[in-house]
Order: structure tokens, then sequence, then C-alpha cells
């Protein structure tokens, strides 16, 4: 009996800290955000697996069944829990950071404790306070700790508040000193609601046929991401640093600002991102706009005003030079593309610029979005010194941006356009005016809608499903989080019903693609939710 116990006791243990594992990585994939982490957990706290805790829960305290009956079928679930977690398979996996470590050491010291103490204390008693069963107060305890697991998750993240708080502060000093050890180092700031990590890297490509170049890698875009790229990656020989800066808040961009300093600036957008922090497109506006706002006054802006809220800011603090596609917006503009020809080899376009400025360039991208963040990457390139020849060998040399509209042909003749990075409502548009140029065999696209848009979200989404229907000839919509807005907005389009595919996962999508798939086909996958919704 007690050997039996003790067996089913480390099962439901293993099952505990696994649970913390899987919460864990959900608070990771909102960036460690406790308010979105929060909203996350509306959508996810009735989840089946809790579910099925309560009622386990409610089982080992009722008087059906007996202890060791209960905790034979407590011990069964969580052996299945764990073969199911083990197995699961992941977009994104977590990153054993020493972030994770210290989240997972805390909460697993609150949980397991408070496990183990009551396992200690009631054993395998047979009457705890007169009522309850040593093992029924063992098992309840933890059925109690797996339900509200995300609750242990969040308390120890507020626990080590001070103390990241410590450790964020020795980096910042760190990389502070850093960059303050390379005066002659020119910082170039980029941002946007979109474009910004394409346009970091075709700046990145054209800046490195003359200089030496570091920009943040990957998404590295938030304090800490440009704090380790400034410790772990900056060299003294680096001459020029471009820094991606992402927002979610007001505030956000100014304090990676107050550390790097930013000589020159690009503004890619401002459009309806991330609208459920930053609650409407004024604070959008304001956020992006930091980055200008913290320019010396010998710096430049680079500003795009083929977006509203970009053309309407006004700067007069500093230089700004302002940029368009296939217009100078009645002078406003001081360069623009123009003469845009697309062919399966890529793009062929013309810059004009100030006293008949002109430059015929060829990219291997496609999309106006991208000729937008090219002319952007140009205009910085110029400022800086850089002759035409070196400008049009490092555009001729740019390879597409993984997931940013990146265009690929399969041996079985099909063609893929990959826009699966964070899909958004100007991108997501481009990327199906590209789709619809495409006039040989089914044009098919497969996305999930868009997310983070506030209350627009439902209507920004019907209007991605409108656009769909007069681009493609087939739609598969992934998952349930805007299948209702976009399906809305396909029928209001007109898609054929036997064109529409509803799937509950890209594993779906990608059976139902096997099928109807020829040669000739062209496939856009436009965007790809990560594991935290649905």
């Amino acid at each position: 009996m007690i050997a039996f116990l003790i067996v089913v006791y480390v099962i439901c243990g293993v099952y505990l800290i696994l649970n913390l594992k899987h919460d864990i990585h959900m608070l990771q994939q909102n960036s460690y955000r406790l308010p979105r982490y929060w909203r996350y957990l509306k959508d996810d706290i009735t989840n089946m697996s809790r579910l099925i805790d309560v009622a386990l829960l409610f089982l080992t305290f009722s008087t059906l069944v007996t202890p060791v009956i209960s905790s034979l079928i407590v011990g069964c679930v969580s052996l299945s829990k764990i073969w199911l977690i083990l197995n699961k398979k992941f977009k994104k996996p977590l990153v054993f950071t020493r972030r994770v470590w210290r989240i997972y050491s805390v909460a697993g010291v609150l949980s397991v404790g408070a496990y183990l103490a009551v396992m200690l204390s009631a054993g395998i008693r047979s009457n705890i306070f007169g009522m309850y069963h040593g093992v029924t107060l063992t098992l309840g305890t933890l059925l109690v700790l797996a339900i509200f697991s995300w609750g242990v998750v969040m308390l120890s993240v507020v626990i080590l508040m001070p103390v990241e708080k410590m450790i964020n502060r020795y980096y910042w000093n760190e990389a502070s000193s850093i960059l303050k050890s390379m005066p002659d180092l020119k910082v170039v700031g980029i941002t946007g609601s979109y474009g910004k990590t394409s346009t970091k890297h075709y700046l990145d490509r054209i800046l490195a046929e003359e200089f030496d170049v570091i920009m943040t890698p990957g998404s590295f875009n938030t304090p800490m991401g440009v704090i380790r790229t400034v410790r772990e990656m900056m060299k003294p020989y680096h001459k020029i640093f471009i820094c991606e800066m992402g927002a979610k808040q007001v505030g956000d961009i100014k304090e990676i600002c107050d550390l790097v300093h930013p000589q020159m600036g690009i503004v890619t957008a401002v459009g309806p991102m991330h609208l459920e922090t930053f609650k409407n497109m004024d604070n959008v506006q304001k956020t992006k706009f930091e980055l200008v706002d913290a320019l010396p006054k010998d710096g430049l802006a680079v500003v795009n005003n083929d977006f509203d809220y970009c053309a309407s800011r006004k700067v007069d603090n500093i230089e700004a030079i302002r940029y368009s596609v296939e217009s100078d917006q009645g002078g406003e503009c001081a360069y623009f593309a123009e003469n845009i020809i697309y062919s399966p080899e890529g793009t062929s376009f013309t810059i004009r610029g100030p006293k008949g400025f002109s430059l015929d360039l060829k990219t291997k991208l496609v999309g106006s979005c991208n000729i937008s963040n090219l002319l952007a990457a140009v205009i910085v390139a110029l400022r800086l010194g850089m002759n035409e020849d070196k400008i049009k060998r490092g555009v001729a040399a740019i390879e597409q941006v993984e997931h940013r509209l990146s265009v690929k042909r399969t041996p079985g003749g099909v063609t893929i356009i990959d826009d699966a990075f964070n899909s958004n409502p100007s991108g997501s548009k481009m990327a199906l005016e590209v789709l619809s140029g495409f006039r040989k065999g089914k044009r098919i696209v497969v996305t999930p809608g868009m997310i983070e848009l506030g209350d627009k979200q439902e209507e920004l989404n019907k209007e991605l499903g409108k656009t769909i229907a007069g681009s493609c000839d087939v739609a598969i919509v992934v998952g349930l989080y805007n299948r209702d807005a976009i399906v809305s907005g396909i029928k209001e389009g007109n898609l054929k019903n036997d064109n529409l595919y509803l799937v509950s996962d890209f594993n779906e999508a990608q059976k139902v693609l096997s099928e109807i798939l020829s040669s000739g086909d062209t496939v856009l996958y436009e965007n790809d939710l990560p594991d935290s919704f649905k």
C-alpha cells in the first residue's frame, strides 16, 4: 500500500512540474508581461486539461470512491497527461534562458514545496481534521496546484521583480559603458508597426558593401534584446549599429533610445498593431515617433509617408526626409519609387530624388512593401556617403528574409509565398496583391488571420476576408480565433463555398493542400499564430 502511494505521489509530482513548464512556456510567448499573459489566460483558463483536474478534485473529495481508488484514477490521469505534455509539439519551443530557470525554480519551490509539505504531514493517515483521509488531502493539494499553476507562475514573477530589475540594471550599465567607449559609432534606429525587421536586413546588406556593420539579430528589438546585442556581439571595429526598436506600450522606444542614442532614425509605418496594449492609434503614433524625438539636432529622420499617421506627424526638431512608393505626394516626399516591374526573377524599379536624382535598381524581392523598405534603406545609405554602384550591388545581393513575403518554388512546380511572420493589415493586403498577380494555376491562401488589433480585431479580419475573396481562388482558414470574421468577409466577397476550407491547425491545412495542389499553383502562407492562440 505504501509503495503504491509513493509511486502515485511521484507521478503526480512529475505532472505538477511539467504543468508548470507549460505555463512558463506560455508566459515566455507573452513576453513575460503579466497583463498580456492574463489576457491569454482568460481564453485558456477553462481548457480541457484544467477541467479534468477540476473534475478529479471533486471526485477525490467525494464519498463515491475510496482514497485508494481515487489515488489510482488521479495517478493514471496524471501519467497520461505527462505523456501528452512530453509529446506535444510547439511552433516555438520554450527557450530555457536564465530568467526562465529563475521563474521555474521559484514556482517549483512554491508548488512542489506545498505538495511535499502536505504529503509528509498528512501521509496515509486515515483521518485528518476528523473528516479527510491523508491521501485525499495530498491529492487534493496536487490538483488545486495544477488547476491554479498559472497563479503560481504569476506569483513567482512578482516575487522575482526586484531581482530582475537589479539584473537588468547591471546589464544596462555594462551595455551603456560599451557604447560610450565607441564615440565614433553611428547608430541607426529603425521602428514601425511593420517593416522594421525587413528594413533592418536590407540596410545591413547595403551598408556592408562599405562599412563594418552590426545589427540586432532576429527579433532582438526589446531593451534586453538590444542590451544582449551590445554586450555579446559588438566589437570595437564596428562603425555602424543598426538597432531595431519594437514597442507594445508607450515609452518602449524611448527606453531603447536612452541607451543607444541614435543619430539617424527610420519610421517604416504607423498602423493598427498591438492595439490591445496601445489602446488607440494616437498612442501608437506617439510611441513610434519617440525615435524621432530622441534624435540629436544634427540627426536625420526618414519617414514613410504612405501611412496617414506618419504623414500627419510634423517633424520640426530635426531634418526629416519623407519617402513614398509610386508618388511624391504633391512634393511632400523627397524620394519615391516608380517604374516598378515585377517578374519571376524579382523586381526592377527607379528611385527618384531631389535635384533630378535617379537610381535604377534590381532586386530579388517582390511586393510594394519590400520596395518601400528598400527605399528607406537606400536613403540612409546615400546620407552615409555610399556611391550608387555599391548601393546597386548591395540591393541586388539582398536575399529574401525568411517568412517575410519570400518566394520559393518546389520541385513539383508549386510556388510558395511565405509571409508567415506577424501579419498586419497593410502587409497582408500587399501579400494578397502579389498572390493575385500569379495567373498560372490556382491561387491559394492559408491564414489564421491577424492578432493584437484591439477593438478593430473583427473589423480588420473581416476586411482581410473580403480581400482574400478578390485575390485568390481557394482559401484555407486556420483555427478558431478569427474564423467567424474572416469567413464573413470571404462570403461577402462571393468566394465559392467549395473553395473555402475551415481547418483546426496547420497540420490539417497541409492535408488539404496535399489533396488539391497541382503543378503551377501558388500558395500564400499569411501569418502563423503563436501557440498561445487557438
